[in-house]
């Protein structure tokens, strides 16, 4: 009989305190997308969190990382849907897996693994899995009926239903959540023993109050622990379900898909024997649909396994279409293939990251996509790099020098008259430039990407006031005193958009190269670890000061034209 640990195992304690540090390995992942369909904008949402966060992670210079993502391949959606389709399963998961692994190629998602659950080193992880539930006695087989979910791969308990009718007008039974449709199932299936696991997943989470976040899904997930766990059915008779892998020593069953899917975070790092190396220092983002796989029933099968939790779960809410949940049948599927090609894809990555609020879903139309790209890429900081580096106002085209007598450093800037050419304004500003890096790493620890690109458009919109404030192209070179200002005013300006160009790069990182190249920054300065702004003030060197400006590569970003179609339709299969 099992018994759950009432804490986690002493080596297991070892290694989950041991994970944090500088230097430490991490493995970020995105949930494998399941294969019986085409990517949408959903899918890349969850992909550019992840990746923003991986690249972000690599300026920190915060040691070894990877970033997995891949296919699902396994299930009865997918079997029914290449019955459908006229083709068997491994065809149709070849094409689907190729779909989502150009889709992330294209938008630049910088995953080092993309696992596919149809390949043996998985097949293989997932048997010694099975294995090590078993042998930790976690699993009994048990006669199991109730309302089965095709689509969700998952039984749901009547609390979870609601009556619905189906297009012949008959009553029926649908999930209350996704309104899809549930039939009644009798099956002898394997069980695993959830409902030991209340007390063990409860005091991790009391212990790790950040490991589920934001804050909001973590209270959810709490709240569920205090509902009814009862025991999950782990298995499906395989006369149902061929499209999977069987159970070791029982040839009539096939491990349910969601056990088969959530182990690929172990197999991609090596499971069952290099996985040490990196687990448990895994965080995944998922989709606020799948919490309660990632936050109840992978943490419980982990320590039946004997293996600690992963140390954070990022959750993420969903996409609307125009305020309507994306849907086949409504035709308003947004296509990230015509999405990136449309909007490009620096664009298209700085929309879905700078609009998605992770707490709550987020609505997609067109011109919402124009309007905020135009305003805060094209216009904003393509506009300020443009005005900054124009030969009308920088004709030597260098990193002009900083003047301590024009910007002296003050105690109180709101005490600044007679004491220079910069106002208390300007004062203002800078400080809030200079705290800017710390405020967007604190939010991209919270998983608040938005609102570190919040904080990096409104300096942006502080720069451009500055500049338009002191009008440099109304200073007269030729008078020292003028000169002296008017390189300040560009000096204050460059380094300005040196510090937005690199914290930018885990979400334009095209753009930000440009920009960064504009400004002659070198690849091995452009680092999180040696970002300083406007040292000069500080009365510190400042390594870019008379620097030849890079080439002119021409606009930073182009405005974006409108599409003659409304709306970005699916792209057929």
């Amino acid at each position: 009989m099992l018994r759950p640990p009432r804490r986690l195992p002493r080596s297991l304690r070892r290694a989950a305190a041991t994970a944090a540090g500088p230097g430490r390995r991490l493995l970020l992942s995105t949930p494998i997308f399941y294969a019986n369909g085409p990517p949408h904008i959903g899918h890349l949402y969850s992909a550019l969190l992840a990746d923003a966060l991986h690249r972000y992670r690599g300026l920190r210079g915060a040691g070894p990382g990877r970033l997995s993502t891949g296919t699902d391949e396994h299930g009865l959606k997918i079997q029914q849907a290449a019955a459908a389709a006229g083709t068997s399963p491994p065809e149709l998961c070849e094409r689907i897996s190729g779909l989502f692994h150009q889709a992330l190629t294209r938008a630049a998602v910088s995953f080092t693994d993309f696992t596919r659950t149809s390949e043996p080193r998985h097949q293989r992880a997932v048997r010694h899995f099975w294995g090590a539930l078993r042998d930790g006695g976690a699993l009994y087989k048990g006669s199991y009926e109730g309302w089965y979910c095709t689509a969700e791969e998952c039984f749901l308990p009547e609390s979870q239903l609601a009556e619905r009718r189906d297009a012949q007008g008959r009553p029926c039974k649908v999930s209350s959540e996704t309104g899809h449709q549930v039939h009644w199932s009798k099956e002898e299936n394997y069980m695993f023993r959830l409902s030991a696991f209340r007390d063990p997943l409860q005091k991790w989470l009391r212990d790790n109050p950040h490991a589920i976040a934001p804050d909001p899904f973590y209270q959810r997930v709490l709240r569920w622990l205090e509902e009814d766990l009862p025991d999950l059915s782990v298995s499906r008779e395989r006369r149902r379900l061929q499209w999977g892998i069987p159970v070791p020593s029982d040839s009539t069953q096939t491990i349910y898909v969601w056990v088969d899917a959530l182990v690929n975070y172990l197999s991609v790092v090596g499971y069952p024997e290099t996985h040490g190396e990196w687990w448990p220092a895994a965080h995944h983002v998922v989709g606020k649909d799948i919490l309660k796989f990632h936050a109840v029933y992978w943490p419980a099968l982990l320590m039946a396994a004997g293996l600690a939790p992963p140390e954070r779960i990022f959750v993420h809410s969903h996409w609307t279409v125009r305020g309507q949940k994306m849907s086949k049948s409504l035709g308003n599927v947004i296509d990230p293939f015509a999405c990136t090609g449309q909007y490009t894809v620096d664009g298209f990555r700085y929309f879905l990251l700078r609009q998605g609020v992770p707490e709550r879903d987020c609505d997609y139309y067109d011109e919402k996509v124009l309007k905020l790209v135009n305003s805060e890429l094209a216009d904003a900081l393509g506009g300020l790099l443009n005005r900054s580096t124009a030969l009308s106002i920088n004709p030597s085209n260098t990193y002009p020098c900083f003047s301590e007598s024009c910007f002296p450093k003050v105690l109180d800037y709101r005490e600044t008259k007679g004491m220079g050419r910069a106002s208390a304004e300007d004062y203002e500003f800078v400080a809030s430039v200079a705290s800017l890096p710390l405020q967007v790493a604190s939010y991209f620890e919270d998983f608040q990407i938005y609102k570190a690109l919040e904080c990096i458009a409104l300096c942006v919109r502080q720069t451009n006031s500055f500049f338009q404030r002191h009008r440099p192209w109304k200073l007269d070179r030729k008078d020292p005193a003028e000169q002296l200002w008017l390189d300040t005013i560009i000096h204050v300006t460059l380094e300005c958009l040196r510090v937005y160009g690199t914290l930018l790069q885990p979400v334009i990182p095209h753009t930000a190269d440009k920009l960064l190249s504009r400004l002659a920054v070198e690849p091995e300065e452009r680092g999180l670890s040696s970002l300083t702004f406007l040292p000069r003030y500080n009365g510190k060197p400042c390594p870019f000061e008379g620097r030849q400006l890079g080439p002119d590569t021409g606009v930073l970003f182009h405005r974006l034209e409108k599409s003659r179609q409304h709306q970005i339709e699916t792209k057929k299969l």
